[in-house]
């Protein structure tokens, strides 16, 4: 099985530090998309999913600490470390206190920045992991079969799956009662780091509340997050 290639978001402006971290990052293996500001860096964030972003906070167009807050507004999970010139315990503290997962001062090592990034990067893999669900799952009225793609929906009417369908159903259901964010959504499901549109996967919610809602109207388990992603849930 092929070993999977993490992604990182390099958020630098200085270049010559820039292009020696990413070319340092690329020769650990992993995939680096640069960006030299702060509202570049947000708009590249709603687009692509990463397991890491590496944020500088002496910014042009917005600062580090406003992309760091606005990023956590919509995703608490992916692991940030933060770079930054300004080495008092307050902007240490601050930084953190923002959400983010590590700080560095600049100037640093190299070789702690990589094992750092190293260790961010299996710790948000982890978190990732949830526990397996069984090849049959039950909810209110309804039944999935996972492994023979099909389900029973309230009625006791048997419907075939698609292969999608059920990876998303599978997401879904691993992250109950949680938002799972879109870019997280078509990167496991379609495999893609940017997808052009989000509509392909309203169009599965939709069929989804068909399927297992009692009224797709007023949907009991499959929900939109406006902005952010789909929830399912189940008390």
């Amino acid at each position: 099985m092929a070993q999977k290639t993490f992604s990182i978001l390099l958020v630098e402006d200085e270049e010559n530090l820039q292009e020696a971290l990413r070319l340092n990052l690329e020769m650990e293996g992993y995939e680096v998309t640069s960006s030299y500001d702060g509202a570049e860096a947000l708009k590249v964030v709603q687009q692509e999913y990463f397991d890491l972003i590496i944020l500088d906070v002496m910014l042009p167009e917005v600062d580090g600490i406003t992309v760091l807050e606005t990023i956590r507004l919509t995703n608490a999970e992916i692991p940030i470390l933060i770079l930054s010139a300004k080495n008092s315990s307050a902007d240490r503290v601050l930084g953190l206190k923002k959400g983010a997962d590590d700080y560095l001062t600049k100037p640093f090592n190299l070789e702690e920045l990589l094992l750092r990034v190293n260790k961010l990067i299996k710790k948000g893999e982890q978190l990732s992991l949830k526990q397996p669900l069984p090849d049959i799952y039950t909810f209110g009225k309804n039944k999935i079969d996972f492994k023979a793609l099909e389900c029973y929906n309230k009625d006791g009417e048997k419907l075939m799956l698609t292969k999608k369908e059920v990876m998303l159903l599978k997401l879904l259901i691993e992250n109950k009662n949680e938002v799972v964010t879109r870019e997280k959504i078509l990167q496991s499901v379609w495999g893609y780091n940017v997808y052009p549109t989000t509509r392909t996967i309203d169009n599965f919610i939709l069929n989804f509340r068909k399927y297992f809602e009692a009224d797709s109207r007023n949907p009991e388990y499959f929900h939109s997050v406006r902005g952010v992603g789909y929830k399912f849930t189940e008390q």
